[in-house]
């Protein structure tokens, strides 16, 4: 969930003609180029910033090997996740210790995936940020929790999805936007700064939006306490964020030594969320895949048909669509409005790229089904290989716009 902890803004003042991300894990072929704006999180590392009326700063030192083994460690999220998820199926009792002692366990879990995000946050370059391109930002918020739910609703219908699986999708389509999108945005060359900005904004705005639009849309199915959600978001998700940016600014030293260990720290408990609760549900699963498997009458790809339309197929399904839909109209909608590639780029990567484990852990927490956590859980996997697919096939096209855009939009 969390990739992107590990990196750091730094502020330059000769402004450069253009502006090149630093990374290790790869060389696009063509510099990346954001737009100016003052440092977000002091561990997302950008080789140059441009400021306009920015006063020249000495150049940080390049990060020690180890802090970049570190973040590539983190950056295989993916992959931790498929692993937990092939380990929850072969023994699912791997995750009993964890499980027990849900929901306690999910909520402390995030709760401290939060407060290592809130380390890296400087609420006053927020807010400066904010000041300076309010159009893009208020924009992709309002994309965030409107393309989402919508597409939510119209997924588990189309699909005549059961009540709990229905509740569980709505629910993760209400979500904020997850932290991952700011690794993926900058492999796909968007606007970084953006995407965090909308990240930390669509954050803080779930303790409202998130209990609101839930009860909305989903208590049609099963009664929804928007109150306790709400109560329950401002806990293990505002609370922590916000603590985190008071000691960041109170302990500066302690929080220097920290910083390095938080991605991969994020990623390993997210990754042990969502396993967790797919091993919860894996006996059911199991059960509907082995019977169509075993039917003897049936060809191969009869039975492969008849396991895909089962519960584990229809879950994979709507978590594909869901996903599919944030990043096509998110995108879609940014590009009639006008902004440029590079935003568009961000918007659709922020918009199709959720808070899994806030959803697992309200969902674990407030309803009675276990299949409810299901679509968030699975989430984890599908979502992150879908948007790093996309962020590696944006990485070789070049985002400057087309000289046939007849208008465009940079703030």
């Amino acid at each position: 969930m969390s990739l992107s902890l590990g990196l750091t803004l730094t502020p330059f003042t000769s402004p450069p003609p253009k502006t090149h991300f630093k990374i290790p894990l790869f060389r696009p072929k063509t510099p990346v180029a954001i737009s100016s704006s003052p440092p977000i999180f002091k561990n997302l590392q950008i080789t140059r910033c441009v400021n306009e009326n920015s006063q020249l700063l000495p150049v940080t030192e390049a990060k020690p090997r180890w802090e970049y083994l570190l973040s590539t460690a983190a950056s295989l999220y993916p992959l931790y996740v498929t692993v937990g998820g092939v380990i929850a199926c072969l023994k699912p009792s791997a995750f009993g210790w964890f499980v027990q002692r849900g929901p306690a366990s999910y909520s402390l879990s995030l709760g401290l995936i939060m407060l290592a995000m809130g380390l890296t946050l400087e609420l006053k370059d927020l807010i400066s940020l904010f000041m300076q391109r309010p159009l893009s930002i208020l924009f992709g918020c309002a994309a965030q929790y409107t393309i989402m739910p919508t597409s939510g609703v119209i997924v588990s219908k189309f699909l005549g999805l059961p009540p709990a699986l229905s509740v569980g999708l709505i629910l993760l389509s209400c979500c904020p936007g997850g932290t991952a999108s700011n690794v993926v945005t900058l492999i796909a060359q968007g606007d970084v700064p953006l995407s965090i900005v909308m990240t930390m904004c669509t954050t803080l705005g779930a303790v409202l939006f998130t209990p609101l639009l839930t009860k909305i849309l989903a208590g049609t199915y099963v009664p929804v306490d928007a109150v306790k959600l709400s109560i329950s978001t401002l806990q293990i998700v505002v609370a922590p964020v916000l603590l985190g940016s008071y000691m960041q600014s109170a302990f500066p030293a302690a929080v220097k030594v920290v910083t390095p260990f938080t991605p991969l720290f994020a990623v390993l408990m997210s990754s042990l969320l969502a396993c967790s609760v797919f091993s919860e549900n894996v006996v059911r699963l199991k059960s509907s895949v082995v019977g169509a498997a075993l039917t003897s009458d049936l060809s191969l790809i009869s039975r492969i048909k008849s396991i895909l339309s089962g519960e584990l197929g229809v879950i994979i399904l709507s978590v594909l669509l869901l996903h599919f839909a944030g990043f096509f109209v998110g995108y879609l909608s940014a590009a009639i409005c006008g902004f440029k590639e590079p935003q568009r780029r961000a918007i659709s990567i922020e918009v199709g790229m959720q808070n899994s484990s806030l959803g697992v852990v309200l969902a674990t927490a407030h309803f009675t089904s276990s299949m409810v956590a299901l679509p968030p859980a699975m989430s984890a996997v599908i979502m992150n290989i879908m948007g790093s697919t996309l962020g590696f096939f944006w990485r070789y096209i070049d985002p400057s716009d087309s000289k046939t855009s007849p208008k465009t939009v940079d703030k």
